[in-house]
């Protein structure tokens, strides 16, 4: 029997499951299923807790390892599982040594905030998908009132240029068009680093050692750390991506002050200005929490008024999730009614916009990133669907001919 990867959250979580599918397999660990978790809600954690039970019933003879950022914060309630056989934290399994038959520890998780560097792994690509992640940093050292994910990454923490050339460069050596550059804060990437560069410095210098990589793309930027060499690379360098996607969280400053984020309302608004100036049809992507503690009507109306008013056309929307350990938690709450419904009306609010930015891109052309048959993405990260035949991982010169509300519909470029 193979080892099976179950994979939750974020694409750093996707790229470290690639690491653990090689470590496995030079361990030779045989008939197993490893659970990558997400602690970001709740939800995330109920249902890697379902897919736990899930698997043992599929597989009764598999042995189930858990890890992950849900499993590195609390390991005793994954441990107290009857279908879980052992338990490792987010430093572990990246360890070859983890995966071993002689490691019998039911329960191998460390202190993680006492780690400074990051693990260096090079992997030859992902399976089953047409892009590529390449982690840049690791860790936070931001303390927003409502996330919990810092004690479950520790320290912010950046990796070198080099290691990062050398993963691109093999990356598209295999193949791929299309890079994503993750980490749990990548606008912090280089502060911790000789010289301290910045997160624009690394796109620039990156774009000009693997001058063939056709397409970069970068994860959730904290609008309050971009830097003047990124949005310089925004304006001038054609192969990174006219698409940011921006920690927002909220549009109200009296909700973002009592989430402890670095930015006020204005300063998204103006962020958005900027990027436009520089690159006038970038498309915006938003992390938006709905129902925090302590919103009222008025309160969420600014958060809502602000998808409109920066053209938010992406939203990741979460309905506010209590997460034990954090100083939200203790915040007056709202009912999860309430929480839901707003998330809802902000889910609206972005399909409207969606459904505006695509109608604005019809007639005009697209590079499409092919997914699989029929389907993939702009360079605007706009979903895109056609009839013709593509290999999955090609970038496609098409024309956006129609629109159905939720994606284009393409046609090759004459």
């Amino acid at each position: 029997m193979t080892t099976e990867i179950i994979t939750f959250g974020c694409r750093l979580n996707a790229y470290e499951s690639e690491i653990m599918t090689g470590l496995a397999e030079s361990a030779g660990l045989d008939d197993a299923v490893i659970v990558n978790t997400c602690a970001v809600t709740a939800e995330a954690e109920r249902q890697a807790r379902q897919a736990i039970r899930r698997a043992r019933r599929a597989r009764p003879g598999a042995r189930i390892i858990v890890t992950g950022c849900a499993a590195q914060i609390a390991p005793e309630r994954y441990a107290a599982m009857p279908e879980v056989d052992r338990v490792i934290g987010n430093r572990e399994k990246l360890e070859a040594a983890s995966f071993g038959a002689t490691e019998t520890a039911r329960v191998a998780v460390n202190d993680i905030m006492g780690v400074r560097e990051t693990a260096r792994h090079l992997i030859g690509g992902f399976d089953g998908r047409a892009r590529a992640f390449v982690q840049v940093q690791q860790g936070c050292d931001q303390r927003c009132t409502f996330c919990i994910i810092p004690f479950g990454r520790g320290p912010s923490r950046s990796v070198p240029l080099g290691p990062i050339v050398e993963q691109v460069r093999t990356l598209l050596a295999n193949g791929y068009r299309e890079v994503v550059l993750t980490g749990v804060d990548i606008t912090a990437w280089g502060a911790d680093l000789p010289g301290r560069p910045t997160l624009g410095q690394l796109v620039r210098r990156l774009l000009a050692a693997v001058p063939d990589l056709p397409r970069l793309r970068l994860t959730s930027l904290d609008p309050a750390e971009i830097d003047e060499a990124l949005w310089q690379a925004l304006a001038e360098e054609e192969r990174l991506m006219p698409h940011l996607h921006l920690s927002l969280q909220a549009g109200d400053d009296m909700i973002l002050k009592r989430m402890k984020r670095r930015h006020r309302r204005a300063d998204a608004i103006a962020c958005c200005e900027r990027a436009r100036r520089l690159r006038p049809d970038v498309a915006f992507g938003a992390d938006i929490i709905a129902g925090f503690p302590t919103e009222t009507e008025a309160m969420f109306a600014n958060t809502l008024d602000l998808v409109e008013e920066c053209d938010l056309t992406f939203l990741h929307v979460f309905p506010y999730s209590e997460r034990p350990g954090t100083p939200a938690a203790r915040m007056p709450a709202l009912p999860m009614a309430e929480r839901k419904a707003r998330a809802a009306r902000l889910r609206t609010a972005g399909d409207a916009a969606l459904a505006r930015f695509l109608d604005r891109r019809i007639g005009r052309a697209v590079a499409v990133l092919v997914e699989k048959d029929g389907f993939g993405r702009s360079e605007h990260y706009a979903p895109v669907t056609f009839a013709e035949a593509a290999p999955a991982g090609a970038v496609v010169a098409m024309r956006a001919r129609a629109s159905t509300g939720r994606a284009l519909v393409g046609e090759r470029a004459a």
